[in-house]
C-alpha cells in the first residue's frame, strides 16, 4: 500500500501541524491491518525525520502492562519510533501547550550495546547479553484529545504509536533483578502511584524481545546504541496543572520532569 500509506503518512503530518484532535482514520486509507499500519508509520517517521532534521534514538513499546491494555482496551503490544530531538534528561521541563494534549507514562528504558536481528523470538538471556545498561525513564505521548472508547489500534500505531518523547534517568551497569523491581511515582512530593517491572509481560527484557522479532521480521532490526522503551508499569497520566512528577525505581535511580500549564 505505498501510495496510500504515503497520503495517511502526510495526512499526519498535517494534522499535528494544525492541532486536530486525534481520529480512527484506518478504513479511510485502506489500512487493513497491522502490516499497514507500520508501513504508514515508516513514512510517518520518514517524513517526521526529514521535517525536524533529527534521527532515530531508538524505540517505544506501549501496552506492555495489563493496565495499559485496559486502559486502551487493546491486546498486544505495539512500537513506536523515538527521535533524537524529543530524547530529554532528567529534570526537564515540558510545556503543556506542545502537545494536543501530554500524557506522561513510567518506564524502564535499556540501552543496546550491539546489534540485535533474531531469526525468531530471543530468549531472556539473549537479551541480557545484548544490553548495555538500564535506567528508569518517562515516556511523553501526545494522544490529541483521543476518545478511547472508540480508540482503533491501527491508526494508533500509524501514529507512531502516539510518542512524543523521552525522559532519561541515568544509565546503570549492573542492575538488579527487573522483574521483582518496585517504581513509584510522585507528584509534587506525594505518592501518586506504583508497580514493578514485572508488570510489563513479566519483565522488561521481555518486550525487548517481542521488538527484537518484531522489527526482524520487517527486515530491520535494533542496532547498537539504541534505547527502548519497555512500557509503563502504570496507566498514563495526564496533567491538569503545572506539577513535578518523579519516578524513582529501586536500584535503577530515578527520572523527573516538570509540566508547565
Amino acid at each position: 500500500m505505498t501510495q496510500a500509506a504515503g497520503k495517511a503518512a502526510e495526512m499526519l503530518m498535517s494534522a499535528h501541524a494544525s492541532e486536530a484532535p486525534f481520529a480512527p482514520f484506518a478504513a479511510a486509507y485502506g489500512i487493513a491491518n497491522v502490516e499497514d499500519a507500520y508501513a504508514v508509520q515508516r513514512d510517518y517517521v520518514r517524513l517526521q525525520i526529514k521535517a525536524r532534521g533529527a534521527r532515530s534514538a531508538g524505540y517505544k513499546i506501549g501496552l506492555t502492562s495489563r493496565r495499559m491494555q485496559e486502559m486502551c482496551g487493546i491486546d498486544s503490544p505495539i512500537a513506536g519510533v523515538v527521535l533524537a530531538d524529543r530524547v530529554h534528561a532528567s529534570g526537564a521541563t515540558l510545556r503543556a501547550s506542545d502537545y494536543g494534549r501530554l500524557g506522561i507514562e513510567f518506564e524502564i528504558a535499556v540501552r543496546l550495546k550491539h546489534d540485535l536481528v533474531p531469526a525468531g523470538v530471543p530468549s531472556l538471556s539473549e537479551i541480557a547479553a545484548a544490553v548495555d545498561a538500564v535506567a528508569a525513564a518517562i515516556e511523553i505521548v501526545d494522544d490529541r484529545r483521543a476518545d478511547y472508547r472508540a480508540l482503533d489500534v491501527l491508526s494508533l500505531i500509524a501514529d507512531n504509536s502516539w510518542n512524543a518523547g523521552i525522559v532519561l534517568g541515568e544509565f546503570v551497569h549492573p542492575w538488579p533483578d527487573l522483574a521483582t523491581i518496585e517504581g513509584v511515582v510522585t507528584v509534587d512530593g506525594n505518592a501518586l502511584d506504583r508497580g514493578s517491572g514485572g508488570d510489563v509481560l513479566g519483565h522488561p527484557f521481555y518486550p525487548v524481545a517481542w521488538l527484537a522479532s518484531h522489527l526482524a521480521a520487517q527486515g530491520g532490526g535494533l542496532r547498537a546504541g539504541d534505547i527502548v522503551m519497555t512500557g509503563s508499569i502504570v496507566t498514563t497520566k495526564f496533567p491538569d496543572r503545572s506539577s513535578s512528577y518523579r519516578f524513582d525505581v529501586r536500584g535503577l535511580g530515578s527520572a523527573a520532569v516538570t509540566v508547565a500549564l
